[in-house]
C-alpha cells in the first residue's frame, strides 16, 4: 500500500452502534483558562460513565502536574472498584518508557499514544525520518505491552497528511496494523477538513484496512466538527471523540451531545449514551470548569427550546406545529415561552397557565399591552415578573404575598458580614438577622432563619451571573440573574449589585410563597366592572 496514492473507494455502512470517547478531561481541559480540581475531575468521570455511559473516557495526559497525577490515580481507583478501569484512558508520548511508567504509577491499563499523522509535523517537529517514528512507536508500546498497558494509537495532523502526504499516512497504518494496537484514531487537529473530505479521506482508509477499528476525531475551528463528525461515521468509522459542551482549545472539540443526537436522526446509528442525562453534564461541566455555555447551544442551551415568537405559541397550542424530532421531553426538559414584544395570546396563555392564573380575556389584553411596552422600553421580562404585573394590573396584593420591605447589610474589614431584613408575608412583617461570607450570603443566612415564620423552604442557589452592559460606567445598571433548583430562574435591575440579587431573591421567594399558599385567581368579570377574586389556586413554580 506505501507509495501509491490511494483511490475514491466505495462509502463503508456505519456500524449498528458506534463508540463515543469522551476526552472533557483532557483534551477539553486544554482550553485557555481550564483548570479543574482531581475531585471535580473524579465528579465528571463517574457522571460520564454512570450517568450519561459513554464507552470510554480520556482523563489526563501523561507526566504533567502532580494534580493531575493525583486526579488520574483517584479515578482510576474509583473505575478500578467499579469494574470499568478499562473504559479509562489517559494520553501517552513516543517516549520509551516515560509515559507507560506515568501510567502504571497512577493505576492507569490504556494509553492513547500520539503519534504523527503527516510527514510534515514527523520531520519539522520530531526531527525523525518515517521509519525513525516507526521504530520509536514500536518500541513504546512493546515497552508498555509487556507491563500491562493496552494501547490506542492517535495520527496527530492525520488531516494535514491527507491533505498532503496521503503515502505517508497509509504507510504508517500499515505498520501499525502489524502492532498490538487496538484502535487508530484519526485526528483532524486543526478542524481543516470539509465534510466531503472527511467522508472521503475516511472512506478511503477504511476500504484500504478493513479489519482495523478507526476513530475520528474532530476540531470546530470552522465550524464544521459535528458535520464532519457524522461524515465520518457515514464513511465507516467505528467510533467518535467528543468532549461536554465542545470544549476545548482554539474553537473547541466536537459536542458531545450534538454528535449523539445528529448520529441517531440522520444516520441511523445508535450510541449507548442516555440522552436524558446530557443536559445535567452539560450544566456540571459549565460549573466546574467556569465556561458559560451559549444560550443559543444546540440541545443543552438554555434558549433552545423557547419559543419567543407569538406565531409558534400559536401553532404548538394548536397541534404542536412547531416542534421537531429535538423535543425537549426527549432531553429531560421542557418548552417554554418568551414574554416580550413578540409575544402573543397564545404565548401569554401558555405561561399564565404555568402559574396556574386565570385572567379573562379584558386583562389578559391590558397585561400583553403592559409586557410589550415594557421590552420596547429594552426592559426584559420573565415569567418571575407576571406576579408583580398582574398585582399591579388588579392593584390586589394577593399575587404578591412575599416582599422585601427593607434591608441593612453592613461589611467590615476583617469582619464578617451581617444582614438584618424586615420582610412581608401574608400582610405580617417579620425581622431577622444573619452572618456570612459575603453581603449577599448574610442576607440570605437572615432569610433562613426565618424558615419556620415564613412556611416554606428557601431554595438552593444554582447559579448566580451578573451582567452589565458594555461601555458601563460605575452608576450603570446591573442584571442579576440567579438560577434556583427546581428549574426557577429570576432577575433583579439595579445599580446596586446587591440591590439587585435581592430583588431576584424577592421575585423567587414570592413565586414559591405563592405556590405554598392558597392565593386567590381572578375571577371573570363583565366589562368595565370588577368583581372580588374568588376561586383559590395554587400557582406552579
Amino acid at each position: 500500500m506505501a507509495g501509491k496514492s490511494p483511490k475514491e473507494t466505495p462509502h463503508s455502512r456505519p456500524e449498528a452502534v458506534v463508540e463515543v470517547m469522551d476526552t472533557t478531561l483532557r483534551d477539553g481541559e486544554q482550553a485557555e483558562g481550564i483548570s479543574m480540581m482531581p475531585a471535580e475531575k473524579l465528579t465528571i468521570a463517574r457522571q460520564l460513565l454512570e450517568k450519561v455511559r459513554v464507552d470510554r473516557i480520556e482523563v489526563a495526559s501523561a507526566r504533567t502536574s502532580a494534580g493531575e497525577h493525583d486526579a488520574v490515580k483517584r479515578i482510576a481507583e474509583w473505575a478500578e472498584s467499579a469494574g470499568c478501569l478499562d473504559r479509562v484512558e489517559v494520553l501517552g508520548f513516543v517516549d520509551a518508557d516515560a509515559s507507560a511508567d506515568w501510567a502504571r504509577t497512577v493505576g492507569a491499563r490504556v494509553i492513547n499514544l500520539l503519534t504523527k499523522g503527516s510527514l510534515r509535523h514527523c520531520r519539522e517537529q520530531l526531527r525523525r525520518t518515517p521509519q525513525d517514528h516507526l521504530d520509536d512507536i514500536q518500541r513504546t508500546i512493546e515497552y508498555g505491552v509487556k507491563r500491562g498497558l493496552a494501547f490506542n494509537v492517535y495520527l496527530e495532523d492525520w488531516s494535514g497528511g491527507m491533505t498532503g502526504s496521503p503515502d505517508y499516512v497509509m504507510a504508517q497504518i500499515e505498520t501499525l496494523a502489524r502492532m498490538p494496537v487496538r484502535r487508530i484514531m484519526l485526528c483532524d487537529t486543526l478542524g481543516i477538513l470539509a465534510p466531503s473530505q472527511v467522508r472521503r479521506f475516511v472512506g478511503q482508509i477504511v476500504a484500504a484496512f478493513p479489519a482495523l477499528r478507526f476513530d475520528y476525531h474532530g476540531h470546530n475551528d470552522y465550524g464544521l466538527a459535528t458535520a464532519n463528525t457524522l461524515e465520518a461515521v457515514l464513511a465507516g468509522a467505528r467510533g467518535v471523540h467528543v468532549t461536554v459542551n465542545g470544549m476545548g482549545e482554539r474553537a473547541g472539540n466536537t459536542p458531545l451531545d450534538e454528535v449523539v443526537v445528529s448520529l441517531r436522526d440522520h444516520a441511523g446509528v445508535a450510541t449507548r449514551v442516555d440522552e436524558r442525562a446530557l443536559a445535567d453534564i452539560s450544566r456540571l461541566v459549565e460549573v466546574f470548569s467556569g465556561r458559560r455555555i451559549a444560550v443559543n447551544k444546540p440541545i443543552v442551551g438554555e434558549n433552545v427550546f423557547t419559543q419567543a415568537a407569538g406565531v409558534h405559541a400559536d401553532g404548538d397550542k394548536k397541534g404542536n406545529l412547531y416542534e421537531s424530532r429535538l423535543g425537549p421531553a426527549r432531553f429531560g426538559l421542557h418548552r417554554s415561552y418568551a414574554m416580550g414584544k413578540l409575544m402573543g395570546k397564545a404565548s401569554l396563555d401558555f405561561n399564565l397557565e404555568r402559574l396556574n392564573v386565570t385572567l379573562t380575556k379584558e386583562q389578559k389584553q391590558q397585561l400583553l399591552a403592559r409586557i410589550i411596552e415594557l421590552s420596547d422600553q429594552k426592559k426584559n421580562v420573565t415569567k418571575a415578573d407576571l406576579p408583580f404585573l398582574i398585582s399591579e394590573m388588579l392593584q390586589s396584593p394577593e399575587l404578591r404575598v412575599f416582599e422585601v420591605k427593607d434591608y441593612s447589610v453592613m461589611s467590615n474589614r476583617g469582619l464578617r458580614p451581617t444582614a438584618t431584613v424586615l420582610v412581608r408575608y401574608r400582610d405580617k412583617d417579620i425581622q431577622a438577622t444573619g452572618s456570612g461570607d459575603g453581603g449577599y450570603n448574610a442576607f440570605m443566612q437572615a432569610l433562613k432563619s426565618i424558615e419556620k415564620q415564613l412556611g416554606f423552604r428557601l431554595p438552593a442557589l444554582v447559579d448566580y451571573e451578573v451582567h452589565i452592559p458594555p461601555g458601563g460606567k460605575t452608576d450603570a445598571l446591573v442584571e442579576t440573574t440567579i438560577k434556583w433548583e427546581g428549574g426557577l430562574k429570576t432577575r433583579g435591575v439595579h445599580s446596586d449589585q446587591l440591590a439587585a440579587a435581592i430583588q431576584a431573591t424577592e421575585h423567587a421567594l414570592n413565586l414559591i410563597a405563592l405556590h405554598s399558599s392558597d392565593v386567590r385567581r381572578p375571577a371573570r368579570r363583565t366589562r368595565g366592572t370588577r368583581r372580588p377574586l374568588s376561586r383559590v389556586v395554587k400557582p406552579a413554580v
